[in-house]
């Protein structure tokens, strides 16, 4: 019995977990499971990364990529959470340059190279519902590429900060992946400040903890400003 109910327990925790495991460019999903997105370490657990020192801090891959998508500077661009973003949190988007002559494949993206593009944080008054996270339980999530993002080939990283287990330090539990995009008809901005994974969060970080009693007053997710060109 004891067997069986361990068993169970196991399953409905990774049910409660999620991936990214496609892109979606012009409202349609890719056709396939990791093609522009890189295949993440988590792709039968679920499970979340809970050490934001770790390696796996970047893209959580288990290997590379094998497509590239193309997306419009000013185009929305999106992730397709599966089966959907099932803890509350802020969802947020980084960006990083793949350097001229690098293959896309297997850039690393390691160093002070990412920029955060979008993020979708807490909306007042603070709970720990979908009023105040619009991302929570969506089987989708999208930011708006900055319009003046130069034109080339960018690792597309999303993170989903679970906070529901963040009362303490380390508790907060990080759901990411890194997707492979061309931006054309880009602008002339230059993206920043530009942060590395690992890197740009510390556990202590206010904007990896929550507490249910009292309640905050205000969040702000953690890591740099967005970067709006």
């Amino acid at each position: 019995m004891q067997f069986w109910t361990s068993l169970l327990l196991l399953a409905a925790t990774a049910e409660a977990h999620y991936h990214f495991p496609r892109l979606i460019v012009k409202g349609q999903p890719d056709a396939a499971d990791w093609t522009t997105v890189r295949q993440t370490k988590n792709y039968q657990t679920n499970a979340g990364v809970t050490s934001v020192s770790s390696p796996d801090m970047r893209c959580y891959q288990m290997k590379g990529g094998s497509q590239t998508a193309k997306v419009a500077a000013g185009e929305e661009l999106g992730f397709v959470a599966a089966s959907a973003v099932t803890h509350f949190g802020p969802v947020q988007f980084y960006m990083a340059r793949v350097p001229d002559g690098a293959d896309i494949n297997t850039w690393e993206a390691a160093g002070n190279v990412w920029f955060k593009a979008g993020s979708i944080s807490a909306v007042p008054p603070l709970g720990s519902g979908e009023s105040t996270w619009p991302a929570y339980n969506k089987k989708s999530v999208s930011f708006t590429i900055p319009k003046a993002t130069p034109s080339g080939k960018y690792l597309v990283r999303v993170e989903s900060i679970a906070l529901h287990q963040a009362q303490s330090v380390g508790g907060a539990q990080i759901y990411l992946s890194c997707a492979q995009v061309e931006v054309t008809d880009g602008g002339n901005g230059t993206p920043g400040p530009l942060v590395a994974f690992p890197g740009a969060y510390q556990a202590s970080d206010p904007g990896l903890r929550w507490s249910y009693y009292p309640i905050p007053t205000s969040y702000t997710a953690p890591g740099p400003a967005v970067w709006t060109g």
